[in-house]
């Protein structure tokens, strides 16, 4: 998506303005806050006052009065010792806030994106989300956390050094804010631009993220199909690409910063060459000059570091721009503010009426084409049809992944829409086609079906499932970390831990996805006696291509092209001919063959 994002599109960026989105995360440390910038003041103060001491302890060489000389030191080192304390105040206030904001601004936008429908992960890739969520919110850390103070603390002294440089010498102040306006305009000209670029490279770098993670998760298909040469080409471009707008972009911060550095000092040695003929003439004291170009360096200093910082805001706007982004955007599938709650006990009677459904990646393809059917609470339904028919379509509406553009879903008789996706969810226990192996311990994984389940209730699922022997022969037996997508189990062990935590949910509705087309044959049978068990008293729709596995099924709904075709039992349906006596025929006659 990233590096799709059209150069139209990240000219809408807010500007600067941008950053007033933070405004809610940082409202709620407002003492916090409040402090940071009574130690910024401070130390803003603290400095404009330096210059003022030294130019009386010059001014006191030229006095013969020894103790005055002396208070005059003994000042001047109060005065950086203050200094000291209120930076290293503000350091640590103003960067304790800004963790403390961007661990809140993370937390908020992972809340958001881990309830997003599978809809939204149709348009992003996921490793563009992690370097939102990563890259984009320690831009962020660094301006809240450094760069925001920083900018205030020159702003003040930038400010507060004009005043006193006009207190020190009018003529030579009026001569230094002549300079002004001429740094100015390359700032704002520039700066646009620098907002663009920052913008541009932050895409790019997510585009980069989203390539290498992409790449990563799939990387025994891309070894085993020998494209590692292709995978570091596409993710060598997209990260040359990346490099190549932040070349772009230092190139311009860099003439920014050179510009306005020698427009300032080139104006600051002329106004002191002015300087230095009225020390001459007598029209100023050497202390009075000293001040003064303490005072412009200040200033002239000041202007620098903002020209600088305004580099950084630009970057971390466009941060905010895309962390915003993710906040407020709109999600296909949303809960109603009046949510009705399931009936209770959930019995698990399912209604499809007249659902229409196409993928929003497919719009024009119907996934689902005016589907009805009713299953009553206990009911084992199978689902079969050749690929692309519906079946897995039925699984994700029934979930409310996805709404569908017409028809009604009902649970015991509620419509899905009415209710929040948490409230009927727990009622409903998957097993998907390919199951999902989190990075903890087997014990871990299956108990993510009911995290208040006890040890004993976790291995007696394990058991139900066909999975306590092999989990036994593990290293540390249920205790071993099985890495990450459980990279060292087998496709048939992961699909029998994923029974196992759909068992341990011990919910009224079961969904079963290909649940055992991982499986050899021994397994097979042991799951399938398994599922027999646990299907028991409980709604049960089963999605299968294998035939062998539905034979027992209440009902057998066959799906061809988004359709129901036909429903009946097995022995209805071969009698029948048609479709499922075709696939019966095939699957069958091979099966025979094969002994």
């Amino acid at each position: 998506m990233a590096a799709k994002t059209s150069t139209e599109e990240r000219e809408k960026s807010r500007k600067i303005g941008a950053l007033v989105a933070l405004w809610p995360f940082v409202r709620p440390y407002r003492p916090l806050l409040v402090a940071a910038i009574l130690a910024l003041v401070l130390t803003a103060c603290v400095s404009l006052v330096l210059p003022i001491a030294v130019r009386r302890v010059v001014d006191g060489f030229e006095t013969s009065a020894e103790a005055l000389l002396d208070e005059y030191f003994l000042a001047a080192l109060l005065i950086a010792a203050l200094m000291a304390v209120g930076t290293g105040l503000r350091y640590y206030l103003v960067t304790r806030l800004g963790e403390r904001v961007v661990a809140d601004i993370r937390k908020s936008v992972f809340d958001r994106v881990i309830a997003l429908s599978p809809a939204f992960y149709e348009r992003i890739m996921t490793g563009e989300v992690l370097s939102r969520i990563t890259t984009d919110t320690t831009l962020i850390l660094s301006v809240i956390g450094s760069s925001v103070s920083i900018a205030l603390r020159n702003l003040l002294i930038l400010t507060g050094g004009l005043v006193l440089l006009f207190f020190t010498s009018a003529k030579l102040s009026a001569l230094v804010l002549l300079i002004v306006p001429v740094v100015i305009v390359p700032i704002i000209v520039l700066g646009r631009r620098l907002r663009r670029l920052s913008r541009e490279n932050q895409d790019w770098i997510a585009a980069s993220s989203g390539n290498a993670s992409e790449a990563l998760s799939a990387v025994q298909t891309v070894q085993s199909y020998t494209h590692e040469a292709r995978s570091r080409a596409a993710f060598a471009e997209v990260t040359e690409r990346s490099f190549r707008a932040a070349r772009t972009r230092i190139g311009v911060r860099a003439a920014m910063t050179v510009i306005v550095i020698l427009l300032v000092f080139t104006g600051i040695v002329g106004v002191l060459w002015i300087g230095a003929r009225d020390v001459r003439a007598d029209l100023m004291s050497v202390g009075e000059l000293v001040q003064f170009v303490i005072y412009a360096v200040m200033v002239a200093g000041s202007v620098a570091a903002l020209s600088e910082i305004w580099g950084e805001l630009q970057r971390a706007a466009g941060a905010t721009e895309r962390l915003v982004e993710l906040l407020t955007v709109t999600d296909s599938v949303t809960d109603p503010d009046d949510a009705t709650e399931a009936l209770q006990p959930v019995r698990g009677a399912i209604a499809f009426e007249d659902v229409r459904f196409a993928y929003p990646a497919r719009p024009l393809t119907p996934a689902l084409d005016g589907v009805t059917f009713r299953v009553t609470p206990g009911e084992t339904v199978a689902l079969v049809g050749p690929s692309g028919a519906g079946k897995s379509t039925i699984i994700q509406l029934l979930l409310r992944f996805y709404d569908p553009q017409s028809g009604t879903i009902r649970l015991d008789g509620t419509d899905l829409a009415a209710m929040s996706r948490a409230e009927f969810r727990r009622h409903i226990a998957l097993v998907p086609q390919d199951p999902v192996i989190f990075a903890a311990s087997a014990r871990e994984n299956i108990r993510f079906g009911r995290p208040d389940a006890s040890d004993a209730e976790v291995e007696a699922a394990a058991r139900a499932a066909a999975a306590h022997t092999f989990l036994g022969e593990l290293p540390e037996g249920y205790d071993t970390y099985l890495g990450e997508r459980g990279v060292m189990l087998s496709g048939g062990q992961k699909q029998r831990i994923a029974i196992a935590r759909a068992i341990l949910r011990d919910a009224p509705v079961l969904l079963l996805d290909e649940a055992t087309s991982a499986l050899d044959a021994e397994s097979e049978q042991l799951v399938q006696q398994a599922v027999d068990r646990l299907a028991q008293g409980r709604t049960t729709l089963i999605v299968a291509h294998r035939l062998a596995t539905v034979k027992k099924a209440d009902r057998i709904m066959v799906f061809e092209a988004g359709r129901i075709v036909a429903t009946g039992t097995h022995d209805a349906l071969v009698a029948e001919g048609g479709l499922y006596a075709r696939l019966a025929s095939l699957q069958f006659t091979a099966g025979m063959a094969a002994e």
